[in-house]
């Protein structure tokens, strides 16, 4: 036998349970929002990081392609084409390229031929060079990809940055290649017309990105400019082709000389949702030997070929670790916080229990016999100090409620005796319902035995007819009326053998709509759901048709619903429903009528469809047993679930049943 806890256990446990399962669950939902709320502040940072270093590249994109069309439209470069000096293109076009930060710049005949560079004149007949950029007159530079031979045409001064090594990294995607012998460029080209509009040729300028060490590096002091990351942090920024590094302020995994990560390569993970999927990524990600807040934009060519990625990143553990301290301050705190209410709270709990000990040891003395004993007063004002000041005025006047509790017990006798008559009378009224219940089995035997008479005289009265013939037309209106009282007879003795044994008159089987049914037997109930002030709702998703006589499947559902009705007098909710069911014996549909009444009771359900079971008074009870009989006549089942609120009854109904019984 488990001993039931003291007053002082249960006050402790209630003082003591918020603090010690209340404020760590808010503890833990605080670390866990904090946590999540931080995360989404770096990958805020790292995308407002990606947004500036995006610009600054578009900014240098315009600035090629700026610097190519100044370049073109120079006066002194169309005075040499117009007046053939060709020999001193080559110091002109050095100049050009100087003046304009490029670092490498071509003339181009009006078919897009090499002409010359800073390095000298090319032949005239050679051939056209690939369209790179995507607008002759566009405002920004193209990203272009160009295979060793086409930059040696181009730019054979650049020719040594070329050639990267690739080097094995961690959770990169599987490749045969060992070098990148590709080059990554922007590149512009901008038309040279004469005076006259005539087009002389047109001037091509770019930079290579392959190990362009201080381009990169003045884009991490643009996006990371000294103190931008606190906590220690650094910021990185890498110019990728496909998913080598090309130019990168990464170090290598174990440099002791600060050697660039060039060469290496970015995950698999991030190179389909960039490069394959043409996302953003914006995520922690693994970069050569540490884990960073990452972003990475892919670079497309002006095909909208995506040929790179361009990346901005910050180092992520000092952040964790700042998130890290935060977190065991908040802990603290909360600990902190905790001792000292529950010191508090066990003080203001020893000062509630204690006089109520005080109070039930006095009761303790009390029921063993000293009647003396009393509480006395307490040091508290409060409502325990007035509980024990009337608990010891209860005790002063135990005595006059003693000989008040035998008057008290003399006329409890008295209702005692009372209730008993009432019980003998609800006896009698159970020995009168089971009266009424065989009264009707008998009633079903002898209507059934009345048929044969009834049969008898209707097949005398056909006789004499025939027998009699025009002699019988004097008598004709009161052979009609024995013909009426006969019928009449045989209606009675119907109703009564249906009531009986209603499986034995099973009606014509049809195909119906059970929604129809189900909206045709409410118009018949409409006064009882209005009286009541009862809403009707209804969920109709049956595809299919029951086979039953539709007069019978309506004498159901109209009992269904009058019961219904009856359960909620002061108003509810009548759920009315239909949906398509897979039973055993076919396919079928299942017909629903909830109720929002006081439900059934476990006895009740137990009796539900037996012969005059009813919960009314003035019911009979057979209600729903004819009704069931019904059902099964085509192969039907009716159930009765109790809900939590209220009942349902749920009519199965075969679509195609066998033929009826």
């Amino acid at each position: 036998m488990k001993h039931p806890l003291s007053l002082r256990t249960k006050l402790l446990l209630l003082s003591l349970l918020p603090l010690w399962a209340v404020l760590p669950l808010l503890g833990l939902i605080l670390v866990y929002w904090g946590d999540a709320a931080f995360d989404r502040l770096l990958i805020t940072k790292v995308r407002s990081d990606l947004a500036v270093a995006k610009g600054y590249f578009e900014r240098v994109q315009g600035e090629i392609a700026g610097g190519t069309r100044a370049a073109a439209s120079a006066h002194r470069l169309v005075h040499l084409l117009q007046n053939q000096r060709l020999q001193d293109l080559p110091a002109l076009l050095a100049d050009a390229r100087r003046e304009h930060q490029l670092e490498f710049i071509n003339l181009l005949g009006p078919q897009g031929e090499l002409r010359a560079n800073e390095f000298g004149l090319m032949a005239p007949q050679g051939a056209p060079l690939p369209e790179l950029v995507a607008d002759n007159k566009g405002d920004l530079a193209s990203v272009a990809l160009l295979e060793p031979e086409l930059l040696q045409q181009i730019a054979p001064a650049l020719r040594d940055r070329l050639g990267i090594p690739l080097l094995p990294t961690p959770n990169a995607a599987p490749s045969e290649r060992s070098r990148e012998e590709r080059a990554m460029v922007l590149i512009a080209r901008a038309p040279i017309h004469d005076a006259q509009g005539r087009l002389l040729g047109h001037l091509q300028g770019g930079v290579l990105l392959n190990r362009n060490l201080p381009f990169i590096d003045h884009l991490n002091e643009i996006v990371y400019p000294e103190g931008a990351l606190p906590a220690g942090s650094q910021g990185t920024a890498t110019l990728f082709l496909e998913d080598v590094r090309i130019s990168t302020n990464v170090r290598l995994f174990e440099s002791s000389r600060g050697e660039r990560a060039i060469g290496t390569r970015v995950s698999q993970q991030v190179r389909e949702q960039v490069l394959g999927s043409g996302g953003t990524w914006l995520a922690r990600a693994f970069v050569v030997k540490d884990w960073y807040i990452s972003a990475y934009l892919p670079l497309s060519n002006k095909d909208g070929q995506r040929v790179g990625m361009l990346y901005v990143g910050f180092l992520e553990r000092p952040f964790q670790w700042a998130k890290y301290s935060v977190l065991a301050g908040v802990a603290f705190v909360f600990l902190a916080v905790m001792l000292l209410a529950a010191w508090v709270s066990l003080r203001w709990a020893g000062s509630i229990f204690r006089p109520v000990e005080r109070m039930a040891r006095t009761m303790a003395k009390v029921e063993a016999g000293d009647s003396g004993a009393r509480v006395g007063p307490l040091p508290a004002r409060d409502e325990l100090g007035s509980l024990a000041g009337h608990l010891d005025h209860l005790l002063d006047t135990v005595d006059d409620k003693t000989r008040a509790l035998q008057r008290w017990g003399e006329e409890l006798d008295h209702k005692v005796a009372e209730r008993g008559a009432e019980l003998e009378a609800a006896q009698a009224q159970l020995l009168h319902s089971e009266k009424l219940a065989t009264v009707g089995q008998l009633t079903a035997s002898i209507a059934h035995e009345i048929n044969n008479p009834i049969a008898v005289i209707q097949g005398n009265l056909d006789l004499m007819r025939e027998l009699l013939g025009p002699a019988a037309e004097p008598a004709r209106a009161e052979i009609r009326l024995i013909d009426q009282q006969i019928e009449r007879m045989r209606l009675i003795v119907t109703q009564l053998l249906q009531y009986a044994r209603p499986a034995e008159y099973a009606g014509y089987v049809e195909a119906v709509d059970p929604a129809e049914a189900l909206d045709s037997s409410l118009l018949l109930v409409e006064h009882l759901l209005s009286r009541a002030r009862i809403q009707v709702q209804r969920d109709y998703r049956a595809r299919r048709s029951v086979g039953i006589n539709r007069q019978e499947l309506q004498q159901v559902l109209i009992n269904l619903m009058v019961n219904a009705a009856q359960a909620m007098p002061d108003g509810g909710r009548l759920s009315l429903g239909t949906e398509d069911w897979d039973g055993p014996a076919g396919a079928g549909v299942r017909i629903t009528v909830s109720d929002t009444g006081p439900g059934l009771s476990p006895e009740m359900m137990a009796r539900l469809f037996q012969p005059f079971v009813t919960s009314k008074a003035e019911g009979t009870g057979l209600g729903l047993w004819i009704s069931r009989s019904i059902v099964q006549r085509y192969q039907g089942e009716l159930r009765a679930e109790a809900e939590p609120e209220g009942a349902c009854f749920s009519l199965l109904l075969l679509s195609e049943p066998a033929q009826a019984a």
